[in-house]
């Protein structure tokens, strides 16, 4: 039987398996989560006594039927399932993954993978202080522990996700002293007229969210610094859409510019790359379907930032892809409505795009003594020392500078490092080059290496 893996078990990863189980086929499925769901569908530990109404608000629904799903797979073993596993390396047809006892290696001949999304993160000044988390830290927290990082949080940066943690946060009783959003009410009006067109209820719900929020929200602000001391972190200053300096006072901060694909694992796997002006980033070139390159496909956020319905349909699109690459007939009419509202949906997210831009000049404005790379401490300044040698190459640049080697691997600093070597080199951000990927694509301790249980399952 053809070996299928699929790597990641949120929606697309999820909806990938499920059309491969009723197919017949038994897929095996890694994914880092200890129960699946993916961080939008994130689930509680065993035992946590918060309701999935409480923890997904409208969307209950459809978080209660993919856990069922997923869990029935599981219970009934129609799948090989490894949770709370990353993969670490992919080569001539065989993952790498690292889990609880060690690394393991699991052969396949067919590649799924629907990694993700994780924070777009834009630098501030003082960023790199405890206290300082992304919007998705914040939102993990209340989801699987339900706490709030801190006493008194502010909110800062661009896009739905910024609107919709901020209320989560308050309907869960946290103290919220301020949502900051960089995108002016300008662009806010031309982009969701266009998410209005294509998704007229979604976009409704989003605004009945965002007047919750009453004077907290904030729009068209430039993020200046975030200051504190050896006590920790307590305020942020910041301008306002009329250039007003204004200071808030907070001891936590959490920062989010929309999301930045999971690419690590589609690079190792032999992906093309293409620039998406769209999302001003690197994303994976596929067909309609989510073909990549031979035996390779795919889906959700990883792929193409569609939000959690889009991840659902892609889901399908790859694994049917998969199939009839196999020679599987396939459902045509269910092919072709996914079809369709995969079109919508990225009329939608273009829309979004629009609606809530990267912070470009803000991040091109950072100055010299700003920490742009928090994992090796590297300051703006030091990545602009390096470019008369390094020139318009992001690669020579990291090692010039160490920008991108450290635990993140350039997750959180790649696309603003950038927009600080574009602006210093005057041409776009694009012309910068991608970061090369290498193995490991998560950070492993050596032990698990020596301790390694191979499996051909």
């Amino acid at each position: 039987m053809t070996r299928i893996l699929v790597v990641g078990a949120g929606p697309a990863g999820i909806r990938a398996t499920e059309t491969l189980v009723a197919a017949g086929l038994c897929p095996t499925v890694v994914d880092e989560g200890s129960r699946a769901g993916g961080q939008i569908y994130r689930r509680p530990p065993e035992g946590f006594t918060r309701p999935p109404s409480t923890l997904y608000g409208s969307e209950a629904g459809k978080a209660r039927q993919l856990h069922d799903v997923f869990d029935g797979f599981v219970r009934d073993r129609k799948i090989a399932y490894h949770p709370a596993c990353s993969v670490l390396g992919l080569h001539d047809g065989v993952a790498q993954v690292l889990g609880p006892t060690g690394v393991i290696s699991l052969p396949y001949d067919r590649l799924i993978i629907a990694t993700g999304a994780t924070d777009r993160l834009a630098p501030v000044p003082g960023w790199q202080m405890a206290g300082v988390y992304s919007l998705g830290a914040a939102q993990i927290a209340l989801k699987a522990q339900g706490v709030a990082l801190g006493r008194r949080m502010v909110l800062a940066g661009s896009g739905p996700l910024l609107t919709l943690v901020a209320a989560q946060l308050i309907d869960a009783g946290a103290e919220v002293a301020a949502v900051l959003e960089t995108a002016p009410w300008r662009a806010q009006v031309k982009g969701g007229t266009r998410m209005a067109l294509a998704r007229p209820f979604v976009t409704l719900r989003g605004l009945r969210m965002r007047a919750r929020l009453g004077r907290l929200y904030k729009a068209g602000v430039t993020l200046a610094s975030i200051e504190g001391e050896g006590t920790g972190l307590q305020a942020i200053n910041w301008r306002d859409a009329r250039g007003r300096m204004q200071r808030t006072a907070c001891d936590t901060v959490a920062l989010g510019w929309h999301l930045r694909a999971e690419t690590a694992l589609a690079d190792l796997a032999g992906a093309s790359f293409e620039w998406s002006d769209t999302w001003e980033q690197w994303l994976p070139r596929a067909d309609a379907e989510g073909r990549a390159a031979d035996g390779l496909y795919l889906a959700g956020d990883g792929m193409s930032l569609l939000g959690a319905d889009g991840a659902e349909i892609s889901g399908r699109l790859a694994a049917r892809a998969c199939l009839a690459d196999l020679g599987y007939q396939m459902d045509m009419g269910a092919y072709a409505r996914d079809l369709r509202g995969a079109r919508r949906l990225r009329r939608f997210a273009k829309g979004v795009a629009d609606a809530f831009p990267w912070p470009a000049d803000m991040v091109r404005a950072l100055p010299d003594d700003a920490i742009l790379c928090r994992c090796e401490g590297v300051t703006a300044g030091e990545l602009r020392a390096t470019l008369p040698l390094s020139g318009s190459e992001a690669n020579r640049a990291k090692s010039l500078s160490r920008v991108g080697m450290g635990r993140c691997q350039g997750r959180y600093c790649q696309l603003a490092g950038a927009e600080v070597m574009a602006a210093a080199t005057g041409v776009r951000a694009a012309q910068m080059g991608r970061l090369r990927v290498q193995s490991p694509a998560r950070p492993a301790p050596l032990a698990a290496f020596a301790t390694r249980s191979d499996s051909q399952a």
